[in-house]
């Protein structure tokens, strides 16, 4: 445990020392709490709007009526028709398919246009003959001869090793390994950067899945199509445990340093007020709700204060429920929560305050007038105080909005933009309940002059009521009410057609029945389902630049930082493949085989990366490209077979082409048995008989003639 810890946090990384007497140590260091604790206030205060319509925005998802909305005395249904919740959950269902459609997570690497440090293309060939190996042979790593760019006289030549970067110990065995890419038919062409960049895709994927970062980010895509904004935190070192038995079985369980990632609730992140996103954003507060054992278990982790963080146990559960907690819990009890708050902070502080509260700065550090640190404050008491690790110094979390708003840095989520047409849609549907049910029963007068003083007057079936003796006229009337219930259900559709337009998710795209028009037919609602798609286009482009590229980015920065694998090292990129995935695969494989059949003519095939264009082939067909594609000794290998086979097959006999006579078959025997007559004569005219564009008229006209030839020639003899 120590060694990876010393692995995950740099050297550099200067931390507040733990202390036997915090009430002695934190003297000193007083100064910071209520520096975070300003900064906290302040980021709460600023979001407070932001938090009435997250309320409102989650109340109609569970169809619940706020204390806002007043009803009257004259109405009585309190129906609440959930169309919020439907189209959440389609939105939400529709981002996780498209973020998620190649079964991966959506995050590739690849290398850069220009890769330095690192071979771009290099190739050999196994079949290619001694006496051609000068003619193909590169007479330098940077070309061919005769390019013109050749090396000036004097200069020094880097030698194709160097070039390859970490790769050369793994490729020096190759006899004939040249850069560029081959110039023969059986020649191998591979990519040493694409190499270095699928490794580190790897190690990326892997880590993802250690760390259920899949299962994060569907959270994530979920409060961001309700509430407009989903937020997560990523890399961050976590000791995960591995379940182990020896052999004895004996539980021995193995604990592994990783990069994690989390998602962290929207309640309970708190930015920078005077930032719009979170490369403006100077500083972050986390909220965190702990038990008494999650607060033991950071002790564990590296630069935590064991000793203050047992004083704050022993001081006692501090949490405080915020309003709006009362109204996400279905059951919000009087007592308090036994809970401790923990307050984590990420962003600049200056220097000097940190030397004047006890943090010793590298002289090399000195030079900056702020520093980023990580600072967890709970009970009144510093728990951890440390540098940030990473390199460079990044906030690391992540916040995507489903619908960017420029000027704040919350988002607008669906459930926002149709607020007032649910209103509208509860309000008319309450109408058109309130009067089916007035309508359908009977308003009863009674004249109580008429009947005998004293007497029940409900009324059920059966019911007898007792006049008075010889009193004139009727003494119970029944009135009915008109129904308009109809019209209540029309604004209702009219009010759901609003909703579609102003959310931009129509009704047929989850599910709605009763399609009409153009959507009635196959290519109709495949029409109706791609116009759909263009407005969830801009939500996945919004989580590919928010989300997945900086959490694909924090990924690389720390392999690079701390993963000492020389194979996965390279001038590499990280690419989000959210937007990809918009492109049904079927279009994209037929694109792709397109592309490649073009590509695979003599002329074109140089130009062409035949290796990307099979695995991109592989991916759009929902396959792993790293199981169906060979890798550099594979290919090599299948080469070999490949040229061994065709040279034990024997020759087969050129098969002719539909149409065509059999090969050696007088072209002129319709039977291709060879000999035969051929006919001589002439060709038939229109309106003869035979010829083939003769209407039926003129058929018969030609029957006709050819029926009477033979009498007129009797005649004649």
């Amino acid at each position: 445990m120590a060694e990876q810890d010393e692995i995950i946090l740099d050297d550099d990384s200067i931390s507040l020392e733990d202390a036997e007497d915090s009430a002695v140590s934190d003297v000193g260091v007083n100064g910071i709490i209520p520096f975070v604790m300003e900064k906290y206030q302040r980021a709460e205060d600023y979001r407070q709007q932001d938090e009435e319509r997250w309320l409102r925005s989650y109340r109609n998802y569970r169809g619940l009526y706020g204390s806002d909305v007043q009803f009257t005395e004259a109405e009585k249904s309190r129906v609440f028709i959930k169309v919020t919740k439907t189209k959440t959950l389609a939105a939400y269902g529709q981002i996780v398919d498209v973020l998620f459609a190649g079964n991966k997570f959506p995050i590739s690497v690849e290398p850069t246009v220009l890769p330095e440090g690192v071979a771009g293309d290099v190739n050999f060939d196994p079949k290619m003959p001694e006496e051609l190996k000068g003619e193909t042979a590169l007479s330098s790593p940077y070309g061919f001869k005769g390019d013109g760019m050749d090396l000036p006289k004097g200069a020094t030549e880097k030698t194709l090793a160097e070039r390859l970067g970490p790769l050369q110990e793994k490729l020096s065995e190759i006899d004939g390994l040249e850069e560029g890419v081959g110039k023969t038919p059986t020649s191998v062409t591979f990519s040493p950067a694409m190499m270095a960049a699928k490794a580190m895709e790897k190690q990326i994927m892997d880590q993802l899945q250690e760390s259920g970062a899949s299962k994060q980010l569907r959270n994530t895509a979920f409060e961001m199509a309700l509430f407009g904004t989903g937020v997560m935190k990523g890399p961050f070192a976590l000791d995960k445990e591995y379940p182990n038995w020896d052999e004895e079985g004996n539980y021995s369980p193995i604990f592994k340093t990783i990069p994690s990632t989390s998602h962290v609730s929207v309640w309970n992140f708190f930015p920078d007020p005077d930032a719009t996103n979170m490369d403006e954003a100077q500083f972050v507060i986390e909220r965190h709700k702990m038990s008494r054992s999650q607060l033991r278990s950071l002790k564990r982790r590296p630069y935590f204060r064991g000793n203050v963080i047992d004083e704050v146990i022993e001081a006692g559960e501090s949490y405080d429920k915020k309003y709006w907690e009362d109204d996400l819990s279905d059951y919000a009890p009087d007592y308090g929560v036994y809970r401790f708050e923990v307050l984590e902070y990420w962003g600049m502080c200056d220097v000097d305050m940190l030397e004047e509260n006890g943090v010793e700065i590298p002289d090399d550090l000195k030079e900056f007038d702020e520093l980023q640190a990580n600072i967890w404050i709970s009970n009144g008491k510093l728990i951890r105080m440390v540098l940030n690790p990473f390199k460079p110094a990044t906030i690391p979390y992540m916040a995507a909005p489903y619908e960017l708003n420029p000027y704040s840095f919350f988002g607008v989520g669906l459930a926002e933009n149709m607020d007032d047409t649910q209103t509208l849609m509860n309000g008319f549907m309450r109408m058109s309940v309130d009067n089916a049910v007035l309508s359908g029963n009977l308003l009863i007068e009674v004249d109580e002059t008429n009947l005998v003083p004293g007497q029940d007057l409900s009324v059920y079936p059966g019911k007898v009521f007792r006049r008075q003796g010889g009193a004139p006229g009727q003494a119970i009337f029944g009135t009915k009410f008109p129904n308009v219930s109809n019209e209540n259900l029309q604004l209702f559709d009219k009010a759901r057609q609003l909703a579609d337009e102003s959310t931009g998710f129509p009704s047929f795209a989850h599910g709605q029945t009763g399609v009409t028009g153009v959507g009635r037919t196959a290519s109709g609602i495949s029409m109706l389902m791609n116009a759909a798609a263009g407005s969830i286009k801009t939500v996945i482009k919004n989580v590919d630049d928010y989300l997945l590229k900086p959490l694909g980015e924090g990924m690389f920065r720390f392999n690079m930082q701390f993963n000492f694998d020389k194979s996965i090292r390279g001038d590499l990129e990280v690419v989000a493949r959210g937007t990809e995935s918009l492109m049904a695969n079927e279009v994209r494989s037929q694109r792709l085989m397109s592309f490649l059949q073009v590509a695979s003519s003599p002329v074109l095939a140089p130009f062409a990366r035949f290796n990307y264009i099979i695995r991109e082939i592989a991916k759009s067909m929902e396959l792993d490209p790293d199981k169906v594609t060979n890798n550099m000794d594979e290919a090599a290998v299948q080469a070999e077979l490949l040229k061994g086979m065709q040279g034990m097959m024997p020759e087969q006999p050129q098969q002719p082409q539909e149409g065509q006579p059999p090969v050696g078959a007088n072209p002129l025997d319709p039977t291709g048995a060879g000999g035969g007559n051929i006919g001589v004569g002439q060709a038939p005219i229109p309106n003869e008989q035979g010829f083939s564009g003769n209407d039926g008229q003129a058929g018969a006209t030609a029957n006709q003639a050819a029926s009477e030839q033979p009498q007129a020639t009797e005649q004649l003899q």
